[in-house]
């Protein structure tokens, strides 16, 4: 936990802003402003953290200057123009991934990042799971070898989040399950498999994206849905299901499945992410504390569960949050780059589009 005592802003008081500011307040930092389109939404938040206010705009909550750093989870068609913003204003940012709508954002944001010399960290969690900081750790000391291939997996049945709303409006999301779920993936793979340190870069993609559950909004039988309830007059324009393969400079394959509704019977396929090397492989299951590490052993081939350095009365989705903005706040402290910077972001943004492309395309493309 940071004893640093930092002070942060929150711009977005919605279902990831009330996440953000409560790990940031389990890591030790005091959330001191928070700011929403709905000024109720806002009030609410302030109100569970002692000290913090509710302002009346972004403008005013960047005018403080007793705070050094802000989050931003918003919906994506607005984290450019905030990001640059809140950067210009002098603070340092977490921002929510995706980093933007597309590669040309992106763009602005490093530049603007490096023109006022703050501090740029995306949001990619997942990297912060106790699972995920010990397979990168294993694949560091060369336990897995040469990386041949990856796989990850995450399937929903009937996941939709806020159907009908800005998460499934193309125009304001950019995408769908790919954008929602499939960037945490694919960023924490390219994270977790660098070779001789060097991260492995996309060269080519092939994917195939999926529309098929959310029209009619009112027909949609969902047995969870985050950022709900459904809005049976809005939009549904986007992918709920992508099946992806990456190859990338280093020789590795990455094949990517993720779903936000799909016909499949419960408890079948196992979310998750495995990793092949030519000395040894490994299982991770990010929300469940597990890693699973195989190789030879005089001459048979043996599995082993690595134990992760957690606490038993904290899981792995409260680890990781918290664990972000521990980092968030160590490089605010130090003045240091933090681990997820603007150019990860930018990569899986080039990742995205080009199995966007693909999809419509029907075949492989290569990495703009």
């Amino acid at each position: 936990m940071s004893d640093m005592n930092i002070a942060l802003g929150i711009i977005g008081a919605g279902s990831i802003g009330h996440i953000h500011a409560q790990a940031a307040s389990k890591a030790g930092l005091r959330i001191a402003a928070v700011c929403d389109i709905d000024p109720e939404k806002a009030a609410r938040l302030a109100d569970q953290h002692p000290g913090a206010v509710a302002t009346a705009s972004v403008d005013e909550l960047l005018a403080l200057e007793n705070i050094p750093g802000v989050v931003i989870a918003v919906p994506n068609h607005l984290h450019k123009g905030l990001a640059i913003q809140a950067l210009e204003a002098g603070k340092d940012v977490l921002l929510e991934k995706p980093m933007a709508m597309n590669l040309a954002e992106c763009d602005q944001i490093i530049k603007a990042t490096e023109d006022s010399g703050q501090l740029l960290q995306l949001g990619f969690v997942c990297r912060y799971a106790p699972a995920a900081i010990a397979a990168r750790h294993l694949i560091a000391q060369g336990k897995l070898g040469t990386i041949l291939h990856a796989k990850a997996m995450m399937y929903r049945r009937r996941g939709i989040p806020g159907l009908g709303h800005w998460f499934t409006t193309k125009a304001k999301s950019g995408g769908g399950v790919l954008i929602d779920i499939g960037v945490h993936l694919i960023d924490l793979v390219m994270h977790i498999t660098p070779q001789e340190s060097h991260p492995p870069r996309p060269l080519r993609v092939s994917a195939h994206c999926t529309s098929t559950f959310g029209t009619p909004i009112e027909s949609y039988t969902y047995e969870e849905m985050w950022a709900g309830p459904p809005d049976p007059a809005g939009t549904f324009d986007v992918d709920d299901g992508v099946t992806g393969l990456i190859r990338f400079d280093t020789g590795m394959t990455f094949e990517l499945n993720v779903t936000w509704a799909a016909n499949l019977p419960e408890n079948i396929l196992p979310d998750g992410i495995v990793i092949l090397g030519d000395r040894g492989g490994c299982y991770l299951d990010l929300w469940n504390n597990r890693l699973v590490y195989t190789c030879e052993v005089e001459g048979k081939l043996t599995d082993t569960e690595i134990e992760l350095a957690t606490d038993p009365e904290d899981n792995a989705w409260d680890c990781a949050w918290r664990s972000e903005h521990e980092h968030f706040a160590a490089s605010i402290a130090s003045r240091t780059p933090p681990e997820a910077t603007g150019a990860d972001g930018r990569t899986v943004q080039q990742i995205i589009e080009a199995m966007y492309r693909s999809s419509e395309a029907g075949c492989e493309v290569e990495i703009e």
